[in-house]
């Protein structure tokens, strides 16, 4: 997936844990925004081309799985706009022709996103900036971390029971 010399990218999207609902059925439960807690929950892992070219379908995943969430229509926009601004934090740094790793971890109340890519010399972005500070605004929790050459930015919103 790393070859995207050709201009046609490649979008993979996966559930990462299966679980059964009480009749039986894989998946996630049924019931439109019904989350069991304390058992498994769907993860989603998307990845991408690193060109801004694909960031509409990032933000299509993270409207889709925030209204599974029963986040509201301001919330699912301000996640939408989140996850814009972690990928204006990483694509400048991402190796060419790489891939843009995307992972959403769903709780009952919470929806985390972790924008990654490969780098050549990963740098977090500068806390005190303009990005950073939208960011903040926008979200409950967000963290910048470098790991050997691959930058993450991760954030959190929670739907608006859990505030």
């Amino acid at each position: 997936m790393g070859d995207h010399g050709n201009g046609v990218g490649r979008a993979s999207v996966r559930p990462r844990r299966a679980e059964t609902d009480d009749h039986g059925h894989d998946g996630p439960s049924h019931e439109k925004g019904k989350h069991r807690v304390g058992e498994n929950h769907p993860d989603v892992e998307l990845r991408i081309p690193a060109d801004s070219a694909y960031l509409a379908v990032l933000r299509t995943a993270t409207a889709g799985l925030a209204a599974r969430l029963d986040f509201t229509l301001d919330d699912i926009e301000d996640l939408r706009i989140a996850v814009d601004e972690a990928c204006a934090m990483v694509l400048p740094q991402a190796r060419e022709n790489s891939d843009l790793t995307c992972t959403f971890d769903l709780s009952a109340a919470k929806l985390t996103v972790a924008v990654t890519a490969q780098c050549d010399a990963p740098r977090p972005p500068n806390r005190d900036g303009f990005a950073w500070t939208v960011l903040s605004a926008l979200t409950n929790e967000v963290a910048a971390e470098v790991h050997g050459d691959r930058l993450t930015v991760t954030l959190a919103r929670g739907t608006a029971d859990s505030e």
